[in-house]
């Protein structure tokens, strides 16, 4: 039987959903809610297993953007609470000032070329999302500092693949603004606005906001894009947080944030040999920014476990902490006297 669409279906908006359905899948969103309560969700998928730990870093912690002689360098401004990815990057985290930072795939970055002796100083990718909690308490700060330009952001192939790294960055913060960071063509784009508060993969920020104004005119209790594809999770994930009930009841709250953030995860063990990047979620994080508390879920274990940034030392000198998620390790409740005194791992750099 052949598929038809609606006449007023843009030709445009179904050039997207076929052009960019194999993308690799992470999903984004934010929760505004009452009373200050604001809370950011993210999944992690991928085609194979992501190692991730959880760690805490302290503030004081000099860092180096990990590119030779040419490398960016600064000293941790606030603590935070990470999720690693192979410990080798931050992939997700909240800082103490309850700013948030996630990065996800995108498969259109392009980074500018990096001169390892000219005047701009080198952020490896691997530690993107790190300087940002490192250094800023809000998103106005963040967005502030990247458009001086100061440093350039270089990326390498994922370790033992032939699959260049391709990411933008998201970031959040404790009074409900959003910013999305994106290198097309060897520019960095910043969109800036309280109002972006869902980002997924492919295509680019902007094309997904028009993809979305499409779907905001067809009522969302009627019909739903419901396949695994980036576009389909940006709509399904738009549509179910601007209607979940906004509540200052943190345990309503964080309930109904992993509710949503599961409906747009891929099933676990999910594959497709014509759609080989469609990837299973492996771990979701929910961060909430008013309380500081981390919540942190993997497919292969049953339980949600929590870290309350109130509860840790992040003074400078503390010790940096691990808690070890190796071997399917399986946690519940709060969790931060469970953290091991650990050497930090090293960003992967150039």
């Amino acid at each position: 039987m052949r598929k038809t669409f609606p006449h007023s279906f843009p030709l445009i908006t179904l050039l997207f959903l076929l052009l960019y359905g194999s993308s690799y899948a992470c999903t984004r969103v934010v929760y505004d809610g009452s009373n200050g309560l604001y809370i950011t969700a993210r999944s992690m998928d991928w085609k194979d297993e992501i190692s991730a730990n959880i760690w805490v870093f302290p503030r004081g912690i000099q860092r180096s953007g990990e590119t030779g002689a040419n490398s960016l360098k600064w000293t941790s401004r606030y603590g935070s609470v990470i999720a690693s990815a192979w410990d080798i990057a931050t992939a997700d985290g909240m800082n103490e000032k309850g700013l948030v930072a996630n990065v996800l795939w995108l498969a259109e970055s392009q980074y500018p070329k990096f001169d390892p002796k000219g005047k701009k100083k080198g952020l490896a990718i691997s530690l993107w999302a790190q300087y940002v909690l490192d250094n800023f308490a809000t998103v106005k700060e963040a967005v502030e500092d990247f458009r001086k330009d100061k440093f350039t952001v270089v990326s390498d192939f994922i370790p033992g693949t032939d699959r260049f790294t391709t990411l933008h960055l998201s970031v959040s913060d404790s009074t409900g603004d959003n910013a999305i960071f994106e290198y097309i063509g060897g520019k960095l784009v910043i969109h800036h606005d309280t109002a972006y508060n869902v980002m997924t993969n492919s295509p680019i920020f902007a094309d997904q906001l028009a993809l979305n104004r499409y779907w905001q005119s067809i009522p969302g209790t009627s019909v739903l894009p419901g396949t695994n594809r980036a576009t389909d999770r940006f709509v399904r994930a738009s549509y179910y947080i601007s209607v979940i009930p906004k509540t200052d009841d943190t345990r309503v709250a964080v309930a109904s944030v992993f509710s949503v953030i599961r409906n747009c995860s891929v099933p676990f063990g999910i594959s497709s040999a014509q759609e080989p990047n469609i990837s299973s979620t492996r771990w979701r994080s929910v961060s909430d920014q008013k309380n500081r508390t981390y919540y942190f879920e993997t497919v292969l274990t049953p339980n949600v476990f929590w870290v309350d940034l109130k509860k840790l030392d992040f003074k400078a000198g503390a010790a940096v902490r691990k808690l070890d998620l190796a071997n399917d390790q399986t946690y519940s409740g709060e969790t931060s006297v469970l953290f091991k005194d650990t050497p930090a791992f090293k960003f992967l750099g150039l």
